[in-house]
Order: structure tokens, then C-alpha cells, then sequence
């Protein structure tokens, strides 16, 4: 009798509108999250979005929707960290870019950097004569 009524509930019960759509997101944050983080922070942002959707019309009917929210819930964790790593990484990116410019401009400012970019150009004069 158990099984029965098991497969009824299983049978009444709805998914959320948005629960997969959540978790292949909230997971492809996690994956794109190495595209200088902008892609990855923007998938889990939207997972975050449409679970609190999902979360909205859960609380009207928490026990036709109890399956397919936990799908919603490990979107919007996978989102989370995501997003998380994403912002990681983007900030990375911008140390690593402002470490180079930093780099850069101090040795392009050098007078050794030029004394040896004069003498390259030295050469390629010689060398088309």
C-alpha cells in the first residue's frame, strides 16, 4: 500500500518551471568560469535569478514541487560557487593585467629599455643598407 501511495505522489507531483534550466546553469558557471570569469559570473547570476523564481512558487506547494526543487537548490549551490569562482578569477585576471602594464611602463620609461631598443633599430637600418 505504501508503494502505492509512493507512486501517486510521484505521479501528482509537478516540476518547478525553471529546476533543470537552474542546474545546468548554476554548472556551467562552474565550467566557465576560466573565460576571464565575465561567462561564468553571468550563468550563475541568472541560476540565482530563475532559483528564486523556483523558490517563490515552491512556497505555494511544497509537496508537489519537492523533487525537482532539489534540482533547483543544487543549481543555485552550483551557481553560488560559480559566481564565487568566476570573481576569482576575473580578479586574477586584472592583478596579472595590471602587474604586466605596471611592468612595462616602468621598464619602458628606463634608459636601458631604450638604449637597447635603439640599438635593435640600429641594427635593422644596417642590415637594409
Amino acid at each position: 500500500m505504501s508503494e502505492e501511495l509512493d507512486n501517486s505522489q510521484l505521479q501528482s507531483s509537478k516540476s518547478l518551471p525553471n529546476a533543470t534550466a537552474v542546474l545546468v546553469l548554476g554548472i556551467l558557471s562552474i565550467v566557465m568560469c576560466w573565460t576571464y570569469g565575465v561567462l561564468g559570473l553571468i550563468l550563475g547570476i541568472i541560476a540565482i535569478v530563475l532559483h528564486r523564481k523556483d523558490k517563490e512558487v515552491y512556497a505555494t506547494n511544497p509537496a508537489m514541487y519537492e523533487q525537482s526543487f532539489k534540482n533547483s537548490k543544487a543549481g543555485n549551490v552550483c551557481g553560488i560557487i560559480g559566481i564565487v569562482l568566476s570573481v576569482l578569477f576575473l580578479l586574477y585576471v586584472i592583478a596579472m593585467v595590471a602587474f604586466f602594464a605596471t611592468a612595462m611602463a616602468t621598464t619602458a620609461g628606463s634608459q636601458e629599455f631604450q638604449d637597447a631598443f635603439q640599438q635593435i633599430a640600429d641594427t635593422i637600418k644596417a642590415n637594409n643598407h
